[in-house]
């Protein structure tokens, strides 16, 4: 006996359910190994961001290390900058010390009235 048209479309039928069941099975294969990749990307992302944020507290660390010795110069320079001021004013009341008298004379006047107003 041949197969009739009934038989070939069962045959078609259970055919295209078998294959369509291996693309179910093919498609959550491909979802848990694209799962699998992401997680492996996130951990990787993790580990990342981990190390670069442990260089940047290093880099922070460094920066208050130089701040310390920065302050320092600044310090020196200023303390340089007023002895320079201080013997540049000697030398000028060693060069004119009339006028200096009379400078300092006026300022203390100055200051004292403006001090007996308030």
């Amino acid at each position: 006996m041949s197969p009739t048209s009934t038989d070939n479309v069962k045959n078609s039928l259970g055919e295209a359910g078998s294959r369509l069941k291996q693309a179910a099975h093919d498609a959550g294969d491909a979802i848990k190994g694209a799962a699998d990749v992401a997680g492996d990307e996130l951990r990787l992302g993790k580990a990342n961001v981990k190390a670069d944020l442990a260089d940047s507290a290093l880099s922070g660390l460094s920066a208050l290390e130089g701040l310390g010795e920065a302050g320092r110069e600044q310090m020196d320079m200023v303390l340089d900058k007023g002895r320079d001021l201080v013997d540049s004013a000697a030398d000028l009341i060693r060069e004119r010390p009339l006028a200096s008298f009379g400078v300092a004379f006026a300022a203390g006047w100055i200051i004292a009235k403006l001090a007996r107003t308030k």
